[in-house]
């Protein structure tokens, strides 16, 4: 019961939340303006999102806490520490736009952070060839490992960040995921901690998508996006999800396989064409699925369906039933080209190869186009400091983005 109820404040403390962030983003000019083909918005469309999540998440955290069903330990002060670090890095960004290197310096730091007060890392996991065979790590192998998890999951959200909701949603479906599993995975010596804050992200962002589905009228920004995957990272590699068999390894990487396979795919495919890998392109799996035909609703929807078979297959294998998992896991891409091109149907592919209202390559400024010298950043700085505070509060509030026809 203690669960819903943790959901449900978090919702209603993030849909409350986002119309007061939504304002604050508009006063002060932290404002995504649609400047170049990738964008698929043709307003502007306010920015900070991710705080009005972030604040449901808290809400409901710090309802627990005083309840005392989760204890004030290491662990959360870990969390909180690193969720500080990067709604800062957040807030700059939206507002101001940083380099990659500066957001790369600050993700690292709140992984780093974590992992010294929470004393939490990946320091096993289980053989998959020998029935209940644990490697243990050396210190010297897990650290990186683990920092490499945490960066790696914050940048994957960040990646998928590129169409109305899309985000949120797979974040959503994500956490969900987690939470049933922890729920399975846990013991009395291990407590609740982990599935309550599951339910928390997963209400948090239930919040957030009334006002970031199709058309949106908000953006999570740079602030939701690194929020949302370090969140997420983080809880995966708590000790009481590692309880179970491959628990450590192959359930989280399923659970949010979506993010992961389309960040992994967008690097190697960076790195053979000689590009950076924080580099922009138009080739992220919702750019393949709108190019197809489908609309932005319609490649969401799809998307949404994947993440939530990966989670389903994450729950199998939870239970040992690895070779349902496997076969699910082997259907997947074929139901979700089967599926894509069934809703196309004889509809002719657009010629603009899909556009983007929020993704610019995962660390979202690597943007080539993002140079102090661009007149795309000035006209940017010429709007925010030309607009009249109060009266673009509410004129431009009402911006909505176009369906795909």
């Amino acid at each position: 019961m203690n669960y819903a109820v943790t959901m449900l404040i978090a919702l209603i403390a993030a849909f409350i939340a986002t119309p007061i962030v939504k304002k604050i983003a508009f006063t002060i000019g932290a404002v995504d303006i649609p400047k170049d083909s990738r964008r698929m918005h043709n307003d502007p469309i306010a920015l900070l999102g991710g705080m009005a999540i972030i604040a449901g998440f808290l809400v409901a955290l710090f309802y627990n806490i005083l309840a005392g069903a989760i204890p004030p330990d290491r662990t959360v002060a870990g969390i909180l520490t690193g969720i500080l670090i990067l709604l800062v890095c957040g807030f700059l960004d939206d507002r101001f736009t940083l380099s990659w290197k500066k957001k790369a310096a600050f993700q690292f730091a709140a992984a780093i952070s974590y992992i010294i007060i929470s004393d939490q890392q990946i320091d096993f996991f289980t053989n998959p060839f020998v029935f209940d065979d644990v490697i243990e790590l050396a210190p010297w192998i897990a650290w990186p490992l683990t920092i490499l998890w945490i960066v790696g999951i914050t940048n994957a959200i960040n990646f998928i960040d590129g169409l109305d909701g899309l985000a949120a949603g797979v974040s959503c479906i994500s956490a969900l995921s987690l939470f049933f599993v922890s729920l399975l995975s846990q013991n009395a010596m291990e407590g609740p901690a982990a599935p309550l804050m599951m339910a928390a992200l997963a209400g948090a962002a239930m919040g957030f998508l009334p006002f970031n589905f199709n058309p949106a009228k908000i953006f999570m920004g740079e602030t939701g996006a690194a929020f949302l995957g370090f969140t997420l990272a983080v809880v995966s590699v708590q000790g009481m999800l590692k309880s179970y068999a491959m628990i450590s390894l192959a359930i989280p990487v399923m659970i949010i396989g979506l993010p992961i396979f389309d960040v992994a795919f967008a690097i190697i495919r960076r790195v053979l064409k000689h590009s950076s890998p924080a580099s922009s392109d138009s080739s992220h799996l919702h750019h393949k699925l709108i190019s197809m035909g489908l609309s932005q609703r319609q490649s969401v929807v799809l998307l949404y369906i994947t993440s939530g078979v990966l989670g389903l297959c994450g729950f199998i294998f939870a239970n040992k039933n690895y070779i349902s998992a496997v076969i699910l896991l082997v259907l997947l891409p074929v139901f979700v080209f089967a599926y894509a091109k069934y809703l196309v149907g004889d509809k002719p592919a657009p010629k603009d190869g899909g556009a983007d209202p929020g993704d610019t390559g995962g660390i979202r400024t690597a943007d080539p186009e993002h140079t102090e010298e661009s007149p795309a950043d000035d006209n940017i700085h010429d709007i925010r400091s030309a607009m009249p505070i109060a009266a673009s509060a509410d004129a431009l509030a009402d911006g909505r983005l176009k369906e795909e026809a």
